[in-house]
């Protein structure tokens, strides 16, 4: 479903501000509280921290599950933290209600599931989010947060209880880019990782696109990559996780909500058609235009992603 463009009521020095700003929060990304822990689920863990390949230090829970021997490790969206985003609380329901997601998003519940399927989790913050360390002064779509994916595999490497275990990814939206662009720049990091799974994976060209369209302004996408560039030194053709996708080298599973406002669905079909394994699959979240369902669809049917990641780390 395709957002009607409307003509805008900006003059140019709002739309000036409006661009300048939207750029602006790639300098500055604003983090979010964690607001549960893993023990609110009755869940034993413990407080990690682990160099990413650069060195930047990340933060985490680590939570055992007896007597398994396989490990999921799981990261998250842009702007959230490994608890999720509290977007039913001020400042960030303002920020979200003009898309219809002004929910809390808690990925708790998530970890919690995993757990009782018989999974260890390492759930982490990327860089720049939750409680890990900034680096490099803004965020990359995963260019750069590639080096946390690095960090976290690392640490799963060298960890003498975890070493041994059997791993699947479970990578969301910027999480799930930053997997990609991993696979893209260090393949050989991913020896032994068994399966990913891919909720909402994005290039910011379509969000972006979209958010402009919501203001009356979609002719600015062009000058917006250019206030971007200023930002970053990326275009946001180099944001994109197309080409990443090409690097794909394990069972994947992607979904999405198919209606989401703040995207189109042909980038996540393009972004799946062009991870080059056999054994993926893609499906569509039908009945919503909220993005933030997409990233609770686990927690209310987890069936499908278990299965997936059973059969892949049998």
């Amino acid at each position: 479903m395709e957002t009607q463009v409307k003509q805008s009521t900006l003059s140019e020095e709002k739309i000036q501000a409006t661009l300048k700003g939207i750029a602006a929060n790639f300098y500055q990304p604003g983090r979010t509280p964690l607001l549960e822990s893993p023990a609110d689920y009755g869940l034993a863990f413990e407080k990690v921290s682990f160099p990413a390949l650069d060195g930047l230090a990340l933060e985490g829970w680590y939570i055992p599950c007896e007597g398994s021997d396989k490990l999921i490790i799981s990261n998250h969206p842009m702007g959230f933290s490994r608890y999720g985003m509290p977007s039913h609380l001020e400042p960030w329901k303002s920020m979200y209600a003009p898309t219809g997601n002004d929910i809390e998003v808690n990925f708790l519940p998530d970890y919690k599931i995993l757990h009782e399927a018989g999974y260890h989790v390492l759930a982490y913050d990327l860089r720049n989010f939750g409680h890990s360390a900034a680096g490099n002064g803004f965020t990359t779509s995963g260019n750069f947060e590639a080096r946390d994916v690095i960090g976290s595999l690392r640490y799963a490497k060298t960890r003498p209880e975890l070493r041994h275990l059997t791993v699947g990814l479970f990578g969301r939206c910027l999480g799930c880019n930053s997997i990609l662009f991993a696979m893209q720049q260090h393949p050989e990091e991913f020896e032994g990782v068994r399966c990913l799974v891919g909720p909402q994976p994005l290039s910011p060209w379509h969000f972006f696109g979209r958010e402009l369209e919501r203001q009356g302004i979609a002719e600015r996408l062009d000058d917006l990559d250019w206030e971007i560039k200023l930002v970053t030194s990326f275009n946001l053709a180099d944001l994109s996780p197309l080409e990443a996708a090409k690097h794909v080298m394990v069972p994947t599973l992607v979904y999405q909500v198919h209606d989401d406002v703040m995207t189109h669905p042909r980038d996540v079909q393009e972004i799946f058609d062009n991870i080059p394994v056999a054994e993926k699959k893609l499906f569509w979240i039908q009945g919503s235009t909220r993005r933030w369902d997409g990233y609770l669809y686990f927690q209310r049917e987890p069936a499908q992603i278990l299965d997936w990641f059973a059969t892949y780390m049998a």
